[in-house]
């Protein structure tokens, strides 16, 4: 047994059993055990952008780490982006990289890097293993810190030879670590703020508290103190749909959410961070919260924050019966032009029961939120780290956690085309994901932020910079160029029958959304 299968063999054991790779040289006694290992499924990315955003939506599905296998320094530079946004989520991934033979590192090849200092960054956790009897020791004290609470990504580093050498066996992968409970001391104090100013209190909340049943132990607390409840901007992932209590989340535009917020005398964090604006604008706040606020954290990431609020919802005496029904907008499958309205009304009427909702629309999606409140039970999930084209491998990692359920990308044609390689991925698997690409060919996020920023009217050069166009991308022959069947559509009609369609039937679709 060479230590590249006993690192396989220690994965398959210790629960981490789906790999998404993107290899090199360095990495081929790996792809040899797979062979000889069972258990193991290994998904193949064209691009490791995609291998890694891909582990970032199988752990926020499934609870449980997937692994990666990347190619040297430059294969996990390009999956940084996408590792950026998993850290931001608390998503708990196993890196493994593949490094020169120790011998062969003194000689500065070409492809030679500091593998350690690109990880780190991104990783909670790092190391490079000495030697072939180290390999499955390492390999299970990386899957101990992913599956840590907090979850952590780790990056194990495997020089060629100690892959290729004889290794000893496979390792025992240390007991999980218990997720935290909570603070008492917390719980209280968040009660006494409730009982004094519930009215003035916001619950800013995001991670497990945002489950089905968290939010409907928030839903219980607001009814019985009047405090308001909210998310982030930005959520990991959200339990939504009919009989799920829905909630505001805090608006992306400064100007919008300071009213929002401005009312609030005491903000309780539920695994939340501060609410603070995602950039800095000329005269305007970095910090979103009024001045004179009191903040209290109540759960930290890791800690079980359901428990926490079932707590808080005790000491308040909050129960089922203080809650009324809430007031949501009627299901409408809408007629006519395609504006950002009656797009989020088509997808609320389309979204089936149980669906995973994968949202990087960025300006069209901000109208999603009230209308997909009424619609089936699903759960939404968003980019937690700004770094752009998460969307489409997400979704991979969904569907391959979750099989059993529709996924629904949204995504703006900007962003889509950073891992636009992510469709072939989708048909080599015969994954049940529909890509919706919103086609407004612009970036038009950035045109907004050029405004938002005071860097005045853009002239000619400003706008190609922005802009999609000359030539015109056609997503449809894209996808039909990477297996994936797609149609246009140009007005709401047409919109609604390709979603049913594609809702309706197996494997990857895409439908172009012509605005």
């Amino acid at each position: 047994m060479n230590g590249a299968e006993s690192l396989v063999r220690t994965m398959v054991k210790g629960g981490v059993d789906v790999c998404f790779t993107n290899p090199g040289t360095s990495e081929m006694h790996f792809v040899a055990a797979l062979d000889r290992v069972p258990g193991m499924r290994c998904v193949l990315g064209l691009f490791e952008g995609v291998v890694t955003g891909a582990a970032d939506g199988y752990f926020r599905m499934k609870g449980t780490p997937a692994s990666t296998l990347l190619h040297l320094g430059p294969g996990l530079a390009n999956g940084l982006a996408n590792l950026h946004n998993a850290k931001k989520a608390n998503s708990g991934i196993v890196n493994i990289v593949g490094q020169h033979a120790v011998y062969h590192i003194g000689f500065n090849a070409p492809l030679t890097s500091d593998i350690e200092g690109l990880a780190r960054p991104m990783s909670s956790w790092v190391r490079t293993s000495p030697d072939a009897k180290s390999v499955a020791a390492d390999g299970a004290a990386a899957i101990a810190a992913a599956k840590s609470a907090p979850p952590q990504i780790a990056t194990l580093i495997l020089p060629a030879d100690t892959a290729w050498n004889e290794a000893d066996g496979v390792a025992e992968v240390p007991a999980e670590q218990q997720r935290a409970s909570y603070s008492p001391q917390a719980v209280e104090q968040a009660a006494k703020i409730l009982h004094g100013d519930g009215e003035g209190t916001l619950l800013l909340m995001t991670g497990s508290a945002l489950s089905e049943q968290g939010l409907a132990l928030a839903e219980r607390i607001a009814a019985k103190t009047g405090c308001t409840v909210m998310g982030p901007t930005f959520r990991p992932k959200m339990a939504r749909g009919r009989g799920r209590y829905s909630i505001d989340r805090i608006h992306y535009v400064i100007e919008n959410a300071l009213p929002m917020l401005a009312k609030f005398r005491h903000i309780v964090l539920v695994e939340s961070d501060d609410p603070v604006a995602f950039f800095a604008y000329p005269n305007k706040p970095s910090m979103l919260k009024p001045e004179g606020c009191d903040v209290h954290r109540m759960t930290s990431w890791g800690e079980n924050s359901v428990a926490a609020l079932e707590a808080l919802a005790g000491a308040v005496k909050a129960s089922a019966k203080d809650v009324k029904p809430q007031a949501v907008q009627e299901l409408i499958k809408p007629t006519g032009a395609l504006t950002h309205a009656s797009i989020a009304q088509s997808i609320a009427y389309a979204i089936p029961e149980n669906a995973i909702l994968v949202d990087e629309s960025l300006t069209t999606g901000r109208a999603f939120f009230p209308p997909t409140a009424a619609a089936a039970p699903h759960d939404w999930l968003q980019n937690m780290g700004g770094s752009i084209g998460f969307s489409t491998p997400l979704s991979i990692g969904a569907a391959i956690a979750c099989p059993d359920r529709k996924v629904i990308c949204m995504v703006g044609d900007g962003s889509a085309m950073y891992t636009i390689q992510s469709l072939w991925t989708q048909a080599r698997e015969n994954l049940n994901i529909v890509t919706i690409v919103f086609a407004n060919r612009i970036y038009q996020i950035l045109r907004g932020e050029f405004d938002n920023v005071g860097a005045g009217e853009p002239g000619q050069r400003a706008n190609d910079m922005l802009r999609l166009d000359r030539p015109t991308l056609d997503f449809v022959a894209l996808a039909k160029g990477m297996g994936v069947p797609g149609r246009a559509v140009t007005n709401a009609d047409e919109f609604n029958k390709a979603l049913a369609e594609a809702v309706a039937e197996p494997g990857p679709r895409l439908i172009e959304v012509q605005m």
